[in-house]
């Protein structure tokens, strides 16, 4: 199952740094996308990254802070998340698909545990 951690506490403005693992199971073969999900809320994608490759997808309230990449020799995928507000408070997930549905949280297969990303005022 996948393994994400790097959540924490952080300052409105601030950065933080998420990683996920996925022992085995090869990343590259799978679109990779980062959810989360506020208290109360449904669960949203937050950025993907296609089987294929190409730039990274992104939803536009993160688009500009956050960046997604993966390291294929490492079978890691990361999200960068910068200039954090307070509305960015979630517990995040990474998540898996081989379906063309990326964008669709249910056509994701396999779930990481989630790690908790509170940004403070």
């Amino acid at each position: 199952q996948l393994q994400a951690c790097g959540g924490g506490l952080v300052v409105t403005g601030g950065s933080l740094g998420l990683s996920c693992t996925a022992p085995g199971l090869t990343f590259r073969a799978y679109h990779v996308g980062w959810f989360r999900q506020a208290p109360g809320q449904e669960r949203e994608l937050v950025a993907a990254m296609r089987r294929s490759g190409g730039e990274p997808y992104y939803e536009d309230f993160v688009k500009g802070r956050f960046t997604a990449s993966r390291d294929n020799a490492k079978n890691t995928v990361y999200l960068q998340m910068n200039a954090l507000k307070s509305e960015d408070t979630a517990v995040y997930y990474c998540a898996v698909s081989q379906n063309v549905n990326w964008r669709m949280a249910v056509y994701y297969g396999y779930w990481g545990q989630g790690t908790l990303v509170t940004v403070s005022s």
